[in-house]
């Protein structure tokens, strides 16, 4: 059986030494949600995106060990950003995640279509 996106992304993180994603599930991050039921690494379901950034913050800045925030994309992906930016100041580790939105359905998402690696370019090095 093939192997799935999703799932390369999970082993991946396993070989980092991951051991939590902390997040919210949406229809774009679905299948990343999916392929971790299948792996040591735990997810913590939270009710905000931002507080998935300061969890995973607090967490590496804790343990120096990263822990991963994931997010769908548009508004999830930019509730991230202020953990983000601050796990970046404190030197801790941490992974974001987020989803985009497929080519073919751009135009009738629009107003999820933000430009993540411009905005997120200038808090994260």
């Amino acid at each position: 059986m093939p192997v799935t996106a999703a799932q390369l992304l999970v082993r991946c993180l396993e070989q980092e030494g991951v051991e939590y994603v902390f997040g919210i599930p949406g229809e774009e991050n679905i299948h990343f949600v999916d392929a971790l039921r299948d792996s040591p690494i735990r997810y913590v379901l939270v009710r905000h995106e931002q507080a998935a950034s300061f969890m995973a913050e607090i967490y590496g800045r804790l343990t120096q060990r990263p822990a991963v925030a994931s997010a769908t994309l548009g508004p999830g992906a930019i509730n991230l950003q202020l953990g983000v930016a601050d796990a970046t100041t404190n030197s801790t580790p941490l992974i974001a995640i987020s989803a985009q939105v497929d080519r073919d359905r751009s135009y009738k998402e629009s107003h999820q279509g933000v430009d993540l690696v411009a905005m997120f370019d200038p808090t994260t090095w």
